[in-house]
């Protein structure tokens, strides 16, 4: 639905004082109490809310300088997260003398923080839906620096290890929140940097925080580390708190319609409720905590994929005991130098970023080529690529790094490993979201729960590998898991179109595109037939299937009575209609041009099926 569909044409509204946008959820103006809105004001037809014109509490029509102002703010509070994960890695050897426990004992400080990633989400993405993205975040991330300043304070070890698995769990509503914020301010054509530069603060957090930490605990002990990232995210949760106000479209229209109500005594309703229905707590959490189990083990594209991905992502946090392992304790280096070998990956990850924005032009040209409709095996070129850096950089650090071999040569290693990772996940992302589209909440919520699950458990093994296998095939553990992954991107793009049509949530999905796609405008003379040739092939599935398996009323459940214009990919109003339709806001690359969106309302020769 394209987002002027939400507009009417009125006088531009009088402007509303910043706090008021930044404390009240339903602000209306005079030319708001007062524009027509459709319908008669009773319980059977109430007057439909939407944005009005020049709307001043539109989050599309904030300022510029505003939205850019957000996009930091969000990508910091994203970075504090993951910064905290890790940063605790960087003083491990501190904790583990003050507490005098093993190091196994202490690296659960990591593993439990991670843990709390599969978690915190499963509370936050549905919480969001129901009361907005800011009271979530102010409680969330206010609670994450209370128990990072408490874990600065913790008299033992269990005390600290509890505390990091707390902060965890409530600091992951950025996760999940962030990137819906930058989807609620920016239409898809102009989203594409916000993503892009925001795709960065995930991956530099882990990355940045063994140095932060290693030097910082070196010198003045764990407790200011853990100290540092106390004031750190709670400079954040304050700077947030007086900076972003509530993005979310539906619960500012349903604000706004219970003020109206409440003024005038007539009955409103939000447009967005009316289209979708009302989501209560017992749907929203039922969903959040079902749907992603069934697709992990249902559909072999989510599970393959999500432990790809996870395969990867422990790798990560296996770093974090290993770096110290190969270069503190074999080459004697100190806490804070040892740490600066996970520049390496940085800077791997970061020309991954750059590629990645580059790697956006192909991706247009090819969804124009398919007049906005473009297949999900587009995505993975860059996945392929990366695929083959990862395990090159795993095998080239599993053999040179140990003397004799300079240590430059090890840390250079790390840079295809960080290439790789970056590539994988966010094209691998790319690909689920737009393989599911109105699965698309459900599978990024599987996929986010195995991969925190082997982001906590990797670091729990690491030092008894190292121990019995020596640095070399300890190393080469995880490379030869990465080289076993390395064919799935490719079969995936020969094959993915085929596997989609035999995974029956896949199918659905591509089948309900395909159908958008048809009712937008006829198909063109000449695709008819075959068109009628795949519905009648999807009718007789659909059939096969029957009711008794809930494929439709998942379908239903999932779509949550939502309009299906709601998951139009190159509308503006997608996610207005429900923060489980990504609408590509974790793909990092999806800005797509208004010519292509113009296109895509003249016609459409195929649908998901292929190129």
């Amino acid at each position: 639905m394209a987002f002027e569909d939400y507009t009417h044409e009125a006088a531009r509204p009088q402007g509303i004082p910043y706090w008021r946008l930044l404390t009240d959820q339903g602000v209306v103006t005079p030319e708001i109490i007062n524009f027509p809105y459709k319908g008669s004001g009773t319980d059977d037809e109430p007057y439909i809310v939407e944005w009005i014109s020049n709307d001043p509490r539109n989050p599309m029509l904030l300022k510029t300088s505003l939205k850019w102002a957000y996009t930091i703010t969000v990508a910091f509070a994203t970075f504090g997260v993951s910064l905290s994960s890790s940063a605790y890695a960087g003083g491990i050897q501190e904790v583990i003398k003050h507490f005098d426990i093993g190091e196994e004992v202490a690296t659960l400080g990591v593993s439990l923080f991670v843990l709390g990633f599969a978690v915190g989400p499963l509370v936050w993405a549905p919480l969001s839906e129901l009361i907005g993205r800011q009271i979530v975040f102010f409680i969330s991330y206010g609670v994450l620096a209370f128990f990072c300043a408490g874990a600065a304070g913790a008299q033992n070890s269990w005390t600290l290890i509890v505390l990091r698995f707390f902060a965890g769990s409530f600091g992951s509503s950025p996760l999940t929140n962030a990137g819906g914020v930058i989807a609620d301010i920016f239409p898809p054509e102009e989203r594409g940097l916000a993503t892009s530069l925001f795709a960065g603060a995930p991956f530099l957090g882990p990355t940045l925080g063994p140095v932060i930490g290693g030097f910082l605990g070196e010198n003045a002990g764990w407790r200011w580390v853990q100290g540092f990232l106390a004031i750190f995210t709670g400079l954040i949760w304050i700077v947030e708190s007086l900076l972003v106000p509530e993005t979310y479209a539906p619960l500012l229209l349903r604000k706004r319609a219970a003020r109206l109500t409440a003024l005038t005594g007539k009955v409103h309703r939000s447009k967005l409720d009316l289209e979708r229905g009302k989501v209560t707590m017992t749907s929203a959490f039922g969903a959040a905590l079902l749907r992603p189990w069934i697709l992990l083990f249902a559909e072999p594209i989510v599970l393959l994929l999500s432990t790809y991905m996870a395969i990867v992502y422990g790798t990560l946090y296996m770093l974090f005991d290993a770096f110290p392992i190969v270069f503190q304790q074999l080459r004697g280096w100190s806490e804070g130098v040892g740490s600066l070998p996970f520049l390496g990956v940085m800077i791997g990850m970061m020309l991954a970023v750059a590629l990645n924005m580059l790697d956006n032009k192909r991706y247009v040209a090819i969804h124009k080529a398919h007049h906005g409709f473009a297949p999900p095996e587009a995505r993975l070129p860059p996945t392929m690529l990366g695929s083959v850096a990862i395990p090159i950089g795993l095998f080239w650090f599993a053999w040179t790094n140990a003397p004799p071999v300079h240590w430059i040569v090890s840390i250079i290693a790390a840079a295809p490993f960080g290439f790789g990772m970056v590539l994988v996940f966010l094209n691998i992302m790319s690909y689920l979201i737009d393989a599911y589209t109105i699965y698309a909440a459900s599978v990024l919520a599987a996929n986010s729960i195995i991969r925190s699950c082997f982001g906590a458990g990797f670091p729990l093994f690491t030092t008894y590998m190292y121990r019995n296998l020596g640095v070399h095939w300890a190393s080469c553990i995880p490379a030869f898991l990465a080289l076993a992954c390395l064919p799935f991107p490719f079969v995936f793009y020969k094959y993915g179109a085929a596997i989609r049509r035999k995974c029956k949530y896949a199918a659905e999905a591509d089948d309900f595109m395909r159908r958008l796609a048809e009712k937008t405008v006829p198909p063109e003379k000449g695709e008819e037939e075959k068109d009628k040739v795949i519905d009648e092939e999807f009718r007789a599935q659909a059939e096969g299937r029957g009711s008794a398996d809930g494929g439709e009323g998942l379908v239903r459940l999932e779509s949550g009575g939502r309009s299906s214009l709601s998951t139009v990919r190159d509308g503006t109003a997608g996610y207005e209609a429900n923060p489980y339709d990504i609408d590509r806001v974790n793909t990092r690359n999806s800005a797509i041009s208004r010519q292509s969106r113009s296109r895509s309302a003249k016609g459409r020769k195929r649908g998901f099926l292929g190129y």
